[in-house]
């Protein structure tokens, strides 16, 4: 199993910038793909960015130009650098891994976060 634990949610200005990560944990043979999605209060939870381990990155159109995602291998962490901020980026960010539970076979498994609250007031 893999825990997932982000941080650095809070609130921010509008125009500000914010940090989150998210760092796995728990019993696994590689983490792949890392990613945020988010969920504003009655809308569906979307993709933010997302990355690969070796480093290619996905974005949004609303992210794009805006928030930058890194992650460190070593450590299993996931960063999130969100730039410019605007009060439609208020929701709920969640953390996104898929892994692989053991070197024999190829399945990836999907493991979420709790989630951290972003407000960007205006």
């Amino acid at each position: 199993q893999v825990q997932l634990v982000e941080s650095g949610g809070g609130l921010v200005q509008a125009g500000e910038s914010l940090g989150l990560s998210c760092a796995a944990s728990g019993s696994f043979f590689r983490i792949n793909t890392m990613g945020w999605y988010r969920q504003a209060p009655g809308q569906q939870r979307e993709l933010v960015a997302r990355i690969t381990r070796g480093g290619t990155t996905d974005f949004a159109d609303s992210a794009e130009g805006r928030f930058t995602i890194s992650r460190d291998n070593a450590k299993n962490t996931v960063y999130l650098q969100m730039n410019s901020a605007k009060p439609e980026d208020t929701a709920v960010y969640y953390c996104h891994a898929k892994a692989l539970r053991s070197r024999v076979g190829i399945r990836e498994y999907d493991y979420w976060g709790q989630g951290t609250q972003v407000t960007v007031s205006s």
